[in-house]
This record gives structure tokens, C-alpha cells and sequence, in this order.
């Protein structure tokens, strides 16, 4: 394997500007934005040829862990599949990879990409790499600076310098941050880079230049990674001596003051998809300029983007330039030139305690999902779809009993010490207080309503008295 580079794939952030799509409990890497896979799924299909990659590190958070094993497994992809015991930034988790490359190889080239960027010129990233390779091998850390196609004011920019060591990697003179409109003209005339965030490296210069300007996260990682344990099919650091590194972003912690940054000059097609302007760009449009995802209808429009989920038909009438997005539960409408402003929006909902800001009526769990459909005073409605040969955790609440209607595949339920099949278009009662679990012993997804009803209705009224996922 030695000579192949490893690729490190970035999970974390909550990607609060696209929503109501992307949200805490499933953030835009994850959701099919501007295709039909994922834009995490997207990044693993480019880093499959096997004659340039090695088997690659997943970093994310536990929260997203299953959802992480789920995507891969979609995508036919084994990984190392890394779990941070809290959300922390990018510098922590490129010194934890970089630990763990060096354990698989002293002289491992890695590749960092993040799981939310867009690439449509997979051809031309490949050749990136493999000249991103060559100059790290000089014990350069490179980037890829994108070739700008307009004066964005939303992107952190690079000024590149000279050729170094006569192939295609240029030094860098300057990491500089986003820049108002101005600035951003000004930088596009002197050919300043986009900067991507995407990086190739030797683990060991990375590690040297962690050491040398933030000893504090290179000791954490190393500490860490020596105590990793193994959890099921996942790798999960210790909670202490990760908690004490400090919070940096790899820009700051090393890009912005090593002397070994280099920078490619690509064009990639990228985006990291950071607004649904951004969304907008990346769709195709009618003659009037709008882009549509799910049932839209514009007339009289021009210049604006409309997504909706498949049971929700939009409708825009006589606006041009603004953004429509219809959830289950929420509706965003705003002006495509206040699109980086959701983020603000975001917060908001949060100081009212808005659920909707943080969470979707979807949520997913091992076994599947389960989807509120109806609630009030005292009872709520949720769809259960199980996968086939999983189980929930087995389990009692204390204040609610529940119903449960199979309308879909066969049911395994076991109550107390009794075990039940249930088909489709058959229904069962489990009792307040009672021990149960839910089974679906079949080939196809098992989907079920289930009624609880009860003095509280809250997620945290589980008691788990075994479980197959190691949950509490």
C-alpha cells in the first residue's frame, strides 16, 4: 500500500445556511442537495480508485456515526470510521488522522477533503492529487486553490507566489480572509486563489508543524489516539485528553504561520455548497434562470431557486431572484442576495426554542427512522420503518403505553417474555411499564404507526435494558 495516498474525510458542521434542509440532526453533508447521493457519498466516490487510495478515515461525531456506517455501506466503502468525543475544530481532527496514518504508515501522504464540497471535474481532481502528491513529498503541505470564478465575498482567499521545486505547486504568500465586494475585485485582478480547504500532506510534516505551533493539540492527539478504543465497527476517542485541545481550525492553527504551505492553482468545478445561492449555481436552469428540486412550479419568475420535499407541491408567482424552500415542517422564502443570512435566521429560531431549528420530523437511528405524523394533548403518531434483521433497543417507559399497526412487512415483538409475529394489517398493545423490543426478522423494510399515548411523551422516557448498538 505504501506509495497510495489516505483519505481523510471531515464530518463535522451543521451547514445551518441551507436550512431548513440541513439541520444539527442531519446536516447538508449528508442530504442529497444538488444530486441524488449525498454530498459526503459524492466525496467517497472519488476517492475509490484504488491504484490512488488507500482505505480512507472518516472523522465525525457520534451523533452521526450510524449515519456515517449507513452512507458507506450504501457506497460499497469499508472505512476507519473515527468518532470525536465532542464537536471540536478541524486542527484536532487532521492531528488525530495524522496519528493514525503514521500508525498505518511512517511515510503515509494523507488526503483531507470535506464532506460538504462539490466537485464536478473528478478527472481533474485526481490529477491534483497526484501532483499535490509530489510537491508534499518535498515535505510541502499543499492546498488546492480554486481559480476563482467571480469576486465571491463568501470564500477565504490565497495569494500564490513562485513555483516551488519546478513542478506545478506555487508558494504561498498569504492566507487572507473573506473579503468585501471590493477587496474580492481587487484579489481577482492580482489572480488570487480561492482557498478550498482540501489538503495533501506527509503525516509526519503535519505532525512536526502541529508540535511547533500548537503543542497543547499535538500532545492531545497523541494521547488520544494511543487510548482509542473500538465500538462496534467504530474507532472512539477518549473524552479527557481529547477535551484538552483547543478549539482551531487547521488555517489558523498551522496553515497561516508554517513555511512549508504550498498551493495548486485547479479547476475542479468546486463549491462547497455554503448557501442556497450556491445551490442555485449548481442546478441546471430553465430559459428564465430557475432551478428547481422536488415539485416546483414557477410562472411569471425569474432567477430563483425552489426546492421541495416529494409530498409538497411549491408554487412562486411573479418573484424573481429569491429562494423557496417547503419542508414537512418548515418554509424558508428569502432574497437570493440575503441567502448567507439564514445562518442568522438559524439562531434566532434557536433563542425561541424553535425545535424545527435543530431538528427534523425525520429522525434516524440505527435500525431506520421514525417520523412524527400527528400530536396533541396527551398522544403523537409516528411512522416506524425498520431495516431488514434490525432491532430496537429493548426497552419500557414509564409513562406512556403504545400501539403499534404493521402496515408493512412482518413485525418480530417481544413483550415481557413472550415473542409475537406480527403481519401487515395486524396491530398490538404494549402496556405502560412493559419490557419490549421491536424486530424485523424479514427482507423487506418493516413499516409500522405507532400511537403512544400517556402523561409524557419525551424521547428521554426510554429505559434501555439492552441494545445491539451500544446506546444507553
Amino acid at each position: 500500500m505504501r506509495g497510495l495516498m489516505i483519505p481523510v474525510i471531515m464530518c463535522g458542521g451543521a451547514g445551518t445556511r441551507l436550512w431548513p434542509v440541513s439541520r444539527e440532526s442531519m446536516p447538508k453533508q449528508f442530504v442529497a442537495l444538488v444530486d441524488e447521493r449525498s454530498t459526503f457519498q459524492q466525496v467517497l466516490d472519488r476517492i475509490i480508485d484504488p491504484e490512488l487510495f488507500e482505505r480512507p478515515i472518516v472523522v465525525t461525531n457520534s451523533d452521526f456515526r450510524f449515519i456515517v456506517a449507513e452512507q458507506l455501506r450504501e457506497c460499497r466503502i469499508e472505512a476507519d470510521i473515527v468518532i470525536e468525543p465532542t464537536r471540536c475544530d478541524s486542527a484536532m481532527a487532521v492531528a488525530v488522522a495524522a496519528e493514525l496514518a503514521r500508525e498505518r504508515d511512517a511515510q503515509a501522504t494523507m488526503l483531507v477533503l470535506a464532506a460538504d464540497h462539490v466537485l464536478r471535474k473528478t478527472d481533474a481532481f485526481k490529477a491534483a492529487c497526484r501532483e499535490a502528491a509530489a510537491a508534499a513529498a518535498h515535505g510541502l503541505i499543499v492546498t488546492f486553490g480554486v481559480n476563482p470564478a467571480s469576486p465571491a465575498t463568501n470564500y477565504g482567499y490565497i495569494r500564490p507566489g513562485a513555483k516551488l521545486n519546478g513542478g506545478t505547486a506555487l508558494a504561498v504568500e498569504a492566507f487572507v480572509e473573506k473579503p468585501d465586494a471590493a477587496t474580492a475585485r481587487s484579489y481577482i485582478a492580482e489572480k488570487y486563489l480561492w482557498n478550498s480547504g482540501n489538503f495533501v500532506f506527509r503525516a509526519e510534516v503535519m505532525l512536526d508543524e502541529i508540535v511547533r505551533f500548537e503543542p497543547e493539540i499535538a500532545a492531545a492527539a497523541k494521547s488520544a489516539v494511543q487510548d482509542i478504543t473500538r465500538d462496534l465497527d467504530f474507532l472512539r476517542l477518549p473524552a479527557e485528553p481529547f477535551g484538552l485541545a483547543p478549539k482551531k481550525s487547521i488555517d489558523y492553527a498551522v496553515m497561516e504561520r508554517t513555511r512549508r504551505a504550498a498551493v495548486i492553482p485547479v479547476d475542479l468545478g468546486w463549491s462547497d455548497i455554503g448557501s442556497w445561492n450556491a445551490v442555485w449555481d449548481l442546478l441546471k436552469h430553465d430559459a428564465d434562470g430557475n432551478a428547481t428540486f422536488g415539485p416546483v412550479v414557477f410562472y411569471d419568475s425569474r432567477n430563483s431557486l425552489g426546492r421541495s420535499e416529494e409530498t409538497i407541491l411549491t408554487a412562486v408567482v411573479g418573484l424573481d431572484d429569491v429562494v423557496v424552500v417547503a419542508s414537512a415542517d418548515a418554509v424558508l422564502v428569502t432574497a437570493r442576495d440575503k441567502a448567507e443570512e439564514v445562518k442568522t435566521l438559524v439562531e434566532k429560531l434557536k433563542a425561541q426554542n424553535r425545535q424545527q431549528a435543530v431538528a427534523h420530523l425525520r429522525i434516524y437511528r440505527p435500525w431506520g427512522y421514525y417520523q412524527g405524523v400527528d400530536s396533541g394533548p396527551r398522544y403523537q403518531v409516528k411512522r416506524i420503518v425498520v431495516k431488514p434483521n434490525a432491532k430496537l433497543s429493548l426497552q419500557k417507559h414509564f409513562h406512556r403505553a403504545e400501539h403499534w399497526v404493521v402496515v408493512r412487512g412482518t413485525a418480530e415483538v417481544t413483550i415481557g417474555d413472550e415473542i409475537r409475529i406480527i403481519h401487515e394489517n395486524e396491530s398490538i398493545y404494549l402496556p405502560i411499564g412493559s419490557v419490549h423490543r421491536l424486530a424485523n426478522p424479514g427482507k423487506i423494510p418493516l413499516e409500522l404507526i405507532e400511537v403512544q399515548v400517556g402523561s409524557y411523551l419525551g424521547e428521554d422516557d426510554i429505559v434501555r435494558l439492552g441494545d445491539e448498538y451500544g446506546r444507553r
